[in-house]
């Protein structure tokens, strides 16, 4: 069965107790799904996909990080947005980069401004989310970007989101004529940056004064239609995650099972130190997965993306593996508290390869 089809009947059945209850039926049997299998593990083949209980709901959001549109860039992204819609994604998320940087591609492949491409995207679809993942607070000032996300927050009717981080590629910063400071000076203006886009996010014009930014006026309309999440990406420990359990809504951390259970924990520590509930800050992962229909063809995707890259290295960046096998693996990092994942596919071309992606948020639902 296809992928889209599958992912649609399983969104289907959520309406599908009601409908029975009126259908004069002498014994409906209501099955518990939260003791339900979840499906196939381990070297299993099958794709089949069992319901997971309400408690491990997980968001799904698209990261397009390649842009292989040859010579029709809009036809080619409108295609992808109604694409990740159909397959149960809530959001789109970009990557901020001036150059296409080296794990994804070549230098001379297209990477578009994220936030004009942002623009587009929420223009496309009314309900899927938006936002970068992450923008170096290098590339631009903290008011400008501040005007930049509040636009498109106005724009699309209160669904953008923000990503912020130090940024780590000295050499698009030089091209374009950037500075490129010190890690120290990085995360000074990672914190200047989520305290400048607060302040003039808030009501009034009044001027401001905090504890690292002084503005004269807060004047920046319009203003975002709701409070836009900013997620801070980065797992160091000792700043990263000490910066997003002060000033962030969420965190972003890979998603490696080996370290996500102790980089949640440093992130709670911040939190008590700060004084400031732990679930107010949501743990996001960064996943790039390799799905595949079934273990031959997981296999055949695994070999043709990794080329002369050595089969451990590979397999340290992506977790391969069939919908089902994903679903288990999904459903072990919603226990330890991940609410959102973004996903960047190392095989995504186009809309087609997104549909085998589709059982996976329809088992979240």
């Amino acid at each position: 069965m296809p992928a889209s089809a599958l992912a649609g009947q399983l969104r289907r059945m959520r309406a599908v107790p009601d409908e029975i209850a009126g259908e004069g039926w002498d014994l409906v049997i209501a099955v518990d799904a939260g003791s339900a299998p979840v499906g196939a593990t381990g070297g299993q083949d099958s794709t089949a996909v069992g319901p997971v209980g309400r408690e491990a709901e997980v968001d799904f959001v698209l990261q397009i990080s390649r842009f292989p549109w040859v010579e029709d860039p809009a036809g080619w992204l409108a295609g992808v947005v109604a694409a990740a819609d159909e397959a149960g994604f809530r959001g789109i998320a970009l990557m901020d980069h001036l150059i296409q940087i080296p794990q994804v591609g070549r230098a001379w492949e297209p990477i578009p401004e994220p936030w004009v491409t942002l623009g587009m995207i929420a223009g496309l679809n009314p309900d899927l989310r938006v936002g970068t993942l992450v923008s170096p607070v290098t590339l631009r000032s903290p008011g400008v970007l501040a005007k930049t996300v509040a636009t498109l927050d106005a724009l699309s009717g209160g669904r953008a989101f923000c990503g912020l981080g130090i940024g780590w590629w000295e050499r698009e910063h030089r091209a374009f004529g950037l500075d490129f400071p010190t890690p120290a000076a990085r995360y000074r203006q990672l914190e200047v940056t989520i305290e400048t886009m607060k302040a003039l996010w808030a009501k009034g014009t009044r001027p401001y004064s905090g504890r690292l930014v002084d503005l004269p006026e807060t004047t920046c309309y319009p203003r975002p239609v709701a409070d836009v999440p900013i997620v801070v990406g980065g797992g160091g420990e000792r700043t990263a995650l000490r910066i997003a359990a002060r000033f962030a809504d969420a965190c972003n951390l890979r998603a490696d099972a080996d370290t996500l259970a102790r980089k949640i924990a440093v992130l709670h520590r911040h939190c008590a130190e700060v004084g400031r509930p732990a679930g107010e800050v949501a743990v996001t992962v960064l996943d790039l997965p390799v799905v595949g229909t079934d273990r031959d063809d997981v296999a055949r995707r695994v070999e043709r993306l990794r080329g002369r890259t050595a089969a451990a290295a590979f397999a340290a960046r992506h977790s391969a593996g069939t919908a089902a096998q994903q679903i288990v693996r999904y459903r072990a990092l919603a226990d330890l508290g991940v609410s959102t994942v973004f996903v960047s596919l190392p095989d995504l071309a186009g809309p087609d390869d997104l549909a085998v992606f589709g059982p996976i948020p329809a088992a979240f639902c």
